[in-house]
């Protein structure tokens, strides 16, 4: 079994250094993430396509213009005398009644440019009112996105930190307990122990190549999800640069700020689904649009000897479409109503995680002032037990007993650091403007 647990570890570290080992600090991950990450350029793309929407809103006030060329050929009798009326070719001739009823084929080519121009759409202006919040909100979301991963990568840094204090600690606590193994096969010999105390201190010898084997894969996973934050497909192992100090940040008089980016996009969003009721409201308005094209005639393929224009307005009312229009006026009013409750739910859940993040600022100090006390006394415990121990006057029990304890209090000083930091952390990101 021990000798498993060696070739395990053997193996794990030939793999661990088979890796390349990069050291990085945080403002480098943070370059990197802005970037590279993926979440950011889908945010990115998200409000392109919200820019792109609101981009064709214009048509609410640009012309529409199209231009087309057609060739046809007819022995219909209405088509034929048109072609010729449109080409200005009539003759006298022309009004021979067998030949109106009777024409030979008129080939007739046409070329015309047309145009609409909406002169009052109040229903496609308040959609461009809509489209354009959209926008808006879609660009804060953006900015919230990048907020967050500046979050997320203070917490993976703050992990990769973590691990690597872990297996420091449990690397000094494995020496300890090999140390102590050593004593103990020494003191088995002189007949000083018996068997059973030295199997305990190897027992601890094994949990501790344990607990340092794991402490290893959290470097590896805390090193892939950089990784992961920076898009990079390498997969290195990365060993900070930063230390992991305690923080400091003012909590006092910090709230929840009304034009933080993600609060300030649900208002534009509940902004455009107002707008976008008031365009269904606006429908049953009439519309008033200008037209006009202008035309070339010709027998002979892209060739123009007549021409005429037409130009006009048009003033258009849907009286009625069944029922669709009140229907649809109905669903945009219920939609604009939930995102006034979304919006005032979102900002009491923010208050609510704000709450909560002070308190557990408060939390995370008074526990590391404990922790910072714990992890001192647990360290003269075990000085004086080992002096003890060495002198035998302390029982192997005792000794590997203050041993762990004094191990598990390093583990959880550097725990309550991170849970400290992460705490001001995420209380920083709650408050940014």
């Amino acid at each position: 079994m021990k000798t498993s647990i060696y070739i395990l570890l053997l193996v794990f570290a030939i793999s661990l250094q088979a890796q390349e080992l990069i050291p990085i600090s945080k403002s480098e991950v943070l370059i990197k993430v802005s970037e590279n990450n993926t979440s950011i350029k889908i945010s990115i793309e998200e409000f392109n396509q919200a820019r792109a929407d609101y981009r064709q809103t214009n048509t609410v006030f640009l012309p529409n213009i199209t231009a087309s060329h057609t060739a046809i050929a007819t022995t219909n009798p209405l088509m034929a005398f048109g072609s010729k009326l449109n080409q200005g070719i009539l003759t006298q001739n022309d009004f021979n009644p067998s030949l109106l009823n009777n024409p030979s084929q008129v080939e007739n080519y046409a070329t015309k440019l047309e145009f609409q121009q909406p002169l009052i759409n109040l229903d496609g202006i308040y959609q461009r009112k809509a489209a354009k919040s959209k926008m808006e909100a879609m660009s804060l979301k953006a900015e919230r996105t990048q907020d967050y991963l500046v979050f997320e990568v203070d917490k993976a840094y703050m992990q990769l930190q973590l691990a690597y204090k872990a297996v420091d600690v449990l690397e000094t606590a494995l020496e300890a307990a090999n140390a102590n193994k050593k004593l103990a096969d020494d003191s088995f010999k002189q007949g000083y122990l018996q068997r059973a105390d030295v199997l305990n201190v190897e027992v601890r010898v094994t949990e501790v190549q344990n607990q340092l084997q794991m402490a290893k894969s959290n470097v590896q996973n805390a090193s892939n999800y950089l990784s992961f934050l920076m898009n990079d497909e390498t997969y290195v192992i990365y060993t900070p640069t930063d230390e992991l100090n305690i923080a400091t940040f003012t909590t006092e008089d910090k709230s929840v700020p009304e034009n933080r980016s993600d609060i300030k996009a649900m208002a534009l969003a509940s902004n455009a689904y107002e707008a976008m009721n008031t365009a269904d409201k606006m429908a049953f308005l009439p519309r008033l649009n200008a037209f006009g094209s202008y035309e070339l005639y010709d027998d002979q393929i892209f060739q123009g000897d007549a021409s005429g224009y037409l130009f006009g307005a048009q003033l258009s009312w849907d009286l009625f479409q069944g029922s669709k229009r009140f229907g649809k006026a109905q669903k945009s009013k219920a939609e604009f109503e939930q995102s006034k409750l979304e919006y005032q739910n979102y900002v009491s859940q923010s208050n609510l995680e704000l709450n909560t993040a002070k308190r557990a600022i408060t939390d995370a100090e008074n526990s590391l002032q404990l922790t910072a006390l714990a992890l001192q006394q647990s360290e003269e415990s075990l000085r004086i037990r080992t002096n003890r121990f060495k002198e035998g006057l302390e029982k192997t029990s005792d000794l590997l007993l203050a041993e762990a304890q004094y191990a598990q209090k390093q583990l959880e000083y550097y725990q309550t650091i991170f849970e400290y930091n992460y705490a001001q952390a995420y209380l920083a990101f709650l408050t940014k403007e």
